[in-house]
């Protein structure tokens, strides 16, 4: 058996047993992957997918042993490049980032630049997805580290801590109606049309959550996964806003203003996700302290022995 059929399988566990994606994937063609998986199977003595002609079907029970076996060694062979990595070189190779556009665009010019004065010899690779793409890319070890809001507690593999709380703000133009009352309240909101997120981004499900809570249905004209483009559209007077803070922290159009909607809609929680078991470099766990001063490497590393699950902000 060999590294190259454990990551065929591998593979094709992941893609919904389908080898034609597999292959794809791995950059190698269909019949490759197929041979490879019979091979591996006739050495151990079993079949790891149930099959319909060629096709496979589901993982049989003991193929779900023999998946999480692979996962540990695949990891394993990870961590051993990186420690490679980091001890021949301890302060070069690079950073992989995986983030939504919200975090890219708003929060992470800060810590990347600041890292990139301590370690100038470190390249930033920014992955940018639905906050589901973050943890898939963190999982895949495409990314050494996520950041996002939605999602990433979902995966049971990702070693994950808070990192900083948030609130949205209702975005409008400054001679709306709703821009004099001092105290905002949903029912004020719900009627108006509104410009805001698509409910898989920057913590849309705690906005219809607090409207559902009401039982309100808030009129949304506008779905989009980009803060900046939110803002565009609500300046051309399509309707009012809902963005997250950190988008309005610069100056907004002269004719906009922000109000705070912490008190309505409730606050999010930003999380940082690494892979569990996996080898961090050190410049990875110095990033991670430049986002959150709470998430030092002690703590961190506690997490990943499973240790700690939260903390208090």
């Amino acid at each position: 058996m060999n590294l190259h059929q454990f990551r065929f399988v591998q593979e094709a566990a992941r893609r919904d047993l389908n080898l034609t994606v597999a292959a794809q994937m791995l950059h190698t063609s269909q019949p490759g992957v197929s041979k490879a998986i019979i091979e591996l199977e006739s050495e151990l003595g079993i079949d790891i997918f149930t099959r319909h002609g060629k096709r496979l079907k589901r993982i049989t029970e003991p193929g779900q042993r023999v998946l999480d076996c692979i996962a540990i060694i695949l990891r394993e062979v990870g961590n051993l490049k990186r420690i490679g990595q980091e001890y021949s070189a301890q302060d070069t190779g690079t950073l992989s980032i995986a983030t939504t556009h919200a975090q890219a665009r708003y929060v992470l010019p800060g810590p990347v630049t600041r890292l990139r004065e301590l370690y100038p010899k470190v390249n930033i690779k920014l992955h940018q997805g639905s906050p589901t793409d973050v943890a898939r890319l963190v999982l895949d070890e495409v990314a050494e580290i996520g950041i996002a809001t939605e999602s990433l507690s979902d995966f049971p593999d990702l070693v994950t801590l808070p990192c900083y709380e948030w609130q949205h703000v209702l975005v409008l133009p400054k001679a709306h109606p709703l821009a004099r009352k001092t105290r905002l309240t949903l029912e004020d909101i719900a009627p108006e049309p509104l410009v805001t997120y698509h409910p898989a981004y920057t913590g849309r499900t705690c906005i219809d959550h607090a409207f559902a809570q009401r039982h309100l249905q808030p009129r949304i004209v506008l779905e989009a996964i980009d803060s900046d483009v939110i803002k565009t559209y609500v300046q051309l007077g399509l309707g009012l806003g809902i963005v997250a803070e950190m988008a309005v922290k610069e100056d907004l159009a002269s004719t906009l203003v922000a109000r705070p909607l912490g008190q309505l809609v409730g606050k999010n929680l930003a999380r940082v996700a690494v892979k569990r078991g996996a080898y961090l470099r050190d410049f990875t766990y110095r990033f991670a302290s430049l986002l959150s001063d709470r998430l030092d490497k002690d703590l961190i590393q506690m997490a990943m022995n499973g240790h700690v699950n939260d903390y208090e902000l």
